[in-house]
Order: C-alpha cells, then structure tokens, then sequence
C-alpha cells in the first residue's frame, strides 16, 4: 500500500494522461488515460497513486491527518504547462494593438519604432522592483487560469545588464508563487539599435559576454533565438545555439513565424528541445520535426491577435511531430495569459482533436520544458498538480470558448487558487 497525506476523491473523470516517457505523437498524441469514478493520492506533494475510487481503500494507507478534498463527480486534470511566455517586460503596448486594429500590421509597426525594441526602450527605464510587481500580476493570473507550471523568458533588455535584471526578476518572482518557473535566456529576441547593420556583432558580444554571465549564476535553463527575416538568420542563430549548448544550456527557438527560414529544421538538427511559432513551416520543416524529439509548440493565441493565419495542428500531428500548445504571454504580440483558452483555439483553428489539444496543454507542454519526468502527468513519482474543473465532462474545457470552468487548482497537493482567487502557500 501507498502512504499518503492527500486525496481528491469522487472524481468523475480523472484524465492522468499516463503514459510513456517522452512527447506524444501518433496514436499517443491523443492518449488521456481517463478513469471514471476515481480518485488521485498523494505524499508530500508528490502522486502515489491515481485510480479507480473502488480500490482507494486496498492501495492507499493514510498517514495521520490526511488532507481530503471530494470533487463532487466533476473533472480533475493535470495542471497546465505553459511552455512559452514573456512575463517580464517595463510596460504594455496597447497604444500598438490600437494602431494595428486601425490597420496597421505587426511589422510595420516594428519599422515605426514599435514592437519589440519598444518594449526594450521602456524595460530599461523600468525598476526591477516595478518589473516584478507586474510579473507577479501574470503569474497569478496564469494560476488562476490553471497553469501550475511555465517557461519564463527575458528578451526586452538586449542588453548585459538588462538582461540579467530580467533573469534576476524571474528568479526572484518563482520564489512567490506556487508555480515551477523555467527561465529561458532570449538575449537574440531582436537585434538592438547600435548593431542594426551587423547583426553577427551582436551574436558575438551575446556569446562572448552575456552567456557566460548568465550560465555562471545559474538564471536561466534554456537559451533562445527569434530566427526570423529581418531579426537573426539562421547562420546567425545557429552560432549562437552552438555556443550556448557547448556551455549546457537547452536550446528553444522561435521558428518560422511569419516566413520560412528553415527554423524548423535547425531546431531538429541542433536538439533543441521545441521549436515555437511555426505558422510558416515548410513541409522539409514538419518533417524534421517529425524525425525528432523537438517540440512543435504552437501559439494560436498569437496567430489571433496578429491576425495571422493558424498554424496547422493537424498536418504536423499527422506527419508524426509531437505538439504543444502555449499562450506566447507578451506585451505586444498576445496579451493573454488564458491556457484554457489556448486548447479552445487549437480545436476551433488549428485542427486539433480535444483530446490532443489537453495532450499538448500538459505532457508536451511539459517536454517543451524539459520537465516531463515531473510535469503534465498523474501518475506515480509526478508533481501533484492538478486542476479540479467545474464540469462533468473533460470535453466541455474545449467547448465552452474563452471561458474556463475552473474550481480548484492544486500545486504539490496544496489549494493555490479557488475559485477565481489566489490561494497562499506556507
């Protein structure tokens, strides 16, 4: 028998989303392992065990004090893994989504003296102690809306100094919350005023002088590059993910987001652990990524609010890739911090099932983050993060559209967020 210090019993739909090791694809990509009529254990944060509630009594043994929580009959998921956001910035810029909404597009914006090098200017003229209000407002709101676990990334300094603040923002921040915080380095997320007519300048003073700071204390998990016409080239991107990975850092990459580049395919080549954006990639792009562990994340949040078209779920799935789903939180691009909302869209417009769009919320959100020997399961060993959603039937997280129905959250098997308010933490 298990010890255990917590159960969620009279759950009428469990989906532990128990399997194999590794991002889903194939068949997989929409395996959910739902159990009705079960309850989840756990001990000290972690699940013991996950199962039918008839058999409750002959697996789980109580320690004394056991918490016990009953879901009444509704749904209990994993938490949500939000694989790809930029929570950390000095202002908002809706003074943007007003220009674009009047007719103006992102990139023409961007060659005004808007889009990313705006937030830049105004991130460097923002406090640290500014900065991690704001990002401590995201976050809360992220857990409010069920993702237990997130990839964090810098990008708006372009800067050594900056940047390192950005990192040190998002360090101090995880602390404060209930969340698993991954800190991704994106230095090369634009290229700075000062190196405009020689980007490789740029890609040198970042390996040379900006990496070995940030691997020396340890801020960030992962190293980033925006490969994209008009930022870093491919060469330029693969310089600097080379370097990176040679000193230990994962690699992530922003990848063919308004034109093929080939991102998808250096991504694969380079064993980055996803390759995000991909509303442009080629069919040698899906098939790189079908041939290896990276993860297609894709961010239709994004595609929404650029009025882009979507990407297509549908056609890396069924070549054989393994894909996330992750809201892009930014300041310019998707100003939304709703996973739920995410899984609406890659049903309604990027041709994914239900069952793959919960799949690509969690394990494989997971693996985007290097994370799924913790993250996105229920299964024995794994974080007990879970979400107990106010419906009885799994299918109704997709249905009900930009609304999520969420009851309880759970991080390590504590109540984090009822409700629609944020639960505190001993």
């Amino acid at each position: 028998m298990e010890r255990a210090d917590f159960l969620l019993r009279n759950i009428g739909q469990l989906l532990t989303l128990a399997g194999p090791q590794g991002p889903r694809r194939g068949h997989d990509a929409s395996r959910i392992s739902l159990v009705e009529d079960a309850a989840v254990a756990a001990m000290q944060g972690r699940v013991v065990w996950a199962g039918p509630a008839e058999d409750v009594e002959s697996q789980v043994e109580p320690v004394g004090g056991m918490e016990v929580h009953d879901a009444s009959g509704r749904v209990v998921t994993p938490g949500l893994v939000d694989s790809h956001t930029h929570p950390v910035f000095g202002a908002t810029r809706q003074d943007e989504f007003a220009m674009r909404a009047a007719g103006a597009d992102y990139e023409e914006i961007a060659r005004n003296g808007g889009g990313i090098l705006n937030s830049v200017r105004r991130t460097r003229e923002t406090s640290s102690e500014t900065m991690q209000s704001m990002m401590l407002r995201h976050l809360s709101s992220m857990l409010r809306h069920g993702t237990t676990t997130l990839e964090a990334k810098s990008g708006y300094g372009l800067d050594l100094n900056t940047e390192v603040r950005l990192l040190e923002v998002i360090r101090s921040s995880s602390g404060q919350v209930p969340q698993t915080v991954v800190p991704t380095f994106l230095g090369a997320h634009e290229v700075p005023e000062g190196y405009r007519d020689d980007p490789m300048e740029y890609i040198d003073f970042i390996i040379s002088d900006v990496l070995p700071v940030v691997r020396g204390s340890g801020l960030a998990a992962f190293v980033d590059v925006f490969c994209e016409k008009g930022v870093f080239t491919p060469a330029q991107s693969r310089k600097l993910l080379e370097a990176a990975s040679a000193m230990g850092f994962g690699l992530k990459m922003h990848a063919d987001e308004f034109h093929d580049t080939g991102g998808a395919e250096l991504a694969a080549e380079l064993g980055a652990v996803s390759a995000d954006h991909l509303l442009s990639v080629s069919d040698d792009g899906v098939k790189a990524l079908a041939d290896s562990d990276t993860v297609a994340t894709l961010l239709p949040g994004t595609a929404l609010f650029l009025n882009k078209p979507f990407a297509d779920a549908r056609r890396l799935i069924d070549a054989g890739a393994a894909v996330a789903l992750a809201t892009d939180f930014n300041p310019g691009s998707c100003y939304c911090e709703s996973m739920p909302f995410m899984i609406n869209l890659g049903v309604c417009q990027c041709g994914m099932t239900v069952e793959e769009a919960l799949v690509a919320a969690t394990v494989n959100g997971a693996a985007a983050v290097g994370m799924i020997d913790r993250k996105g399961s229920l299964q024995p060993g794994r974080d007990a993060d879970m979400i107990l959603w106010n419906v009885d039937d799994y299918r109704s997280i997709a249905y009900h559209l930009a609304v999520d129905d969420i009851d309880t959250v759970f991080v390590g098997a504590r109540v984090a967020a009822r409700a629609g308010r944020t639960g505190g933490m001993s």
